[in-house]
């Protein structure tokens, strides 16, 4: 009798769970593909500007060291507003505070198209920088409003497979709009592509503001049952967060704070490097064709998004953030050596380069599921704001020391050569200091 009993418990148990399980994967097709096509315009919209160098160089007369200022201008303005965002997103919602910023970043994105000399570019690029502040931390807020620690790192993963998709849709999508729709209606090529990347975020920022509910409780399409199985499963993670940091103030001057902001910035200037000058290295190995650079540059993000797929369920299985992040930052510096060591042998540079391609990449989703772990209430979107902000300065850097490096050295990969000991000492940092979160 007690053995029957046993086994109907463990029975309804594992209904229990099939069921929550079904429940979340419904969420995650409610939120997550909009999340991810939001994102992906987002990203592509800071990396169009390494598609169009080439012609924007010739029209405008930009030498490396102004393109890559030009790159970075927008993330000047990005860092300055990107905190401040965070008291909109409070005030106004997750859903219509992430409607503002897509339409705002997609007629300034637009607006690149009337750059006519370098000052005018590095405003342009900094006004798409302050209209897009905000909207990495208000996902990330909204997404840890649903999903409890889990399931983040998986749900981090499909939405942040839009950053290589953007390089794997957006490289050849570029080649093609800068090859065939060169001189059309009077406009070049890259004046097409920024109008093309820019004008659909207006759309999307409509979408999103009809799509997304504002919380758990304004969903109409779950029950009363759902709702508070989902409200219960964030309150039971909610409990065993530490009360401290939740002012969304006080958040930004913990260690905490620093530790991960500094992990984030070598994480996000290994992938900007790939991100501002892959096409250029992919040129300078021979491949002269826009369309031919378009797809090869397409390839390593490729497989990054498989990768990325297959690690970030790993970690959420294993629970050991630590090691695939640690793991994920050594790959991208020998991936970054090598690429530099055989720029003059283009197969063996493409491996190269898609070994740190896979390793930048990946290591996002599993970065950002620590700090949603170590805050809770708003501090998450404070948090993840400061952390973001401080990180994206890697934007600003990566870019301008690249170009910088080549223009002083005559050699088209010092620059990105000069990354590879930033990543080893963020490996090292990561080693040392980071803990794995716990987990639920």
């Amino acid at each position: 009798m007690v053995a029957i009993t046993e086994r109907l418990a463990d029975a309804e148990q594992e209904d229990a769970k099939l069921k929550e399980l079904l429940l979340y994967r419904r969420v995650a097709w409610r939120i997550v593909p909009l999340a991810i096509i939001c994102f992906l315009f987002s990203y592509f919209d800071r990396i169009n500007i390494s598609f169009a160098k080439a012609q924007m160089q010739s029209e405008l007369g930009l030498s490396d060291a102004a393109y890559g200022l030009a790159a970075s201008m927008f993330f000047i303005g990005y860092v300055i507003f990107e905190v401040p965002s965070a008291i909109g997103l409070k005030k106004y919602g997750a859903p219509n505070w992430i409607c503002r910023i897509m339409i705002s970043w997609g007629l300034a994105t637009a607006a690149l198209m009337f750059a006519y000399n370098q000052y005018t570019l590095y405003f342009l690029r900094f006004l798409v920088g302050v209209m897009e502040a905000g909207f990495g931390p208000a996902i990330l807020f909204y997404l840890a409003c649903w999903f409890p620690k889990k399931y983040l790192a998986r749900i981090n993963g499909l939405w942040f497979l839009a950053v290589p998709l953007a390089g794997a849709i957006g490289a050849p999508a570029a080649g093609l709009v800068l090859a065939k729709m060169n001189g059309v209606l009077g406009l070049a090529g890259w004046h097409w592509l920024f109008l093309l990347s820019g004008l659909p975020c207006v759309l999307l920022g409509l979408a999103v503001l009809w799509k997304l509910d504002r919380d758990i409780q304004s969903a109409k399409w779950l029950s009363s049952e759902e709702k508070a199985l989902l409200e219960a499963n964030l309150e039971h993670d909610r409990k065993k967060v530490p009360p401290a940091h939740t002012s969304l103030w006080r958040v930004l001057l913990t260690r905490e704070v620093a530790l991960f902001a500094c992990i984030y910035f070598c994480v996000k200037l290994a992938a900007y490097g790939l991100n501002f000058w892959m096409p250029h290295l992919i040129e300078q190995s021979g491949v002269k064709d826009l369309t031919y650079v378009g797809i090869l540059t397409s390839l390593p993000y490729v497989i990054a998004c498989i990768g990325m797929i297959i690690l970030t369920r790993r970690s959420d299985r294993s629970g050991d953030r630590k090691s695939y992040l640690l793991m994920c930052m050594l790959a991208a510096a020998v991936g970054y050596l090598l690429a530099c060591l055989f720029s003059q042998s283009p197969v063996i540079m493409m491996l190269a380069l898609t070994l740190a391609t896979a390793g930048s990449f990946i290591a996002i989703p599993i970065f950002w599921t620590i700090p949603q772990s170590t805050f809770s209430g708003i501090a998450i979107a404070s948090g993840t704001a400061a952390i973001n902000s401080l990180g994206q300065l890697s934007g600003m850097v990566a870019p301008v020391m690249v170009g910088y490096i080549n223009d002083l050295t005559g050699i088209s990969y010092m620059g990105m050569l000069s990354i590879v000991p930033i990543l080893l000492l963020c490996s090292f940092v990561i080693a040392r200091y980071v803990r794995n979160p716990k987990v639920a």
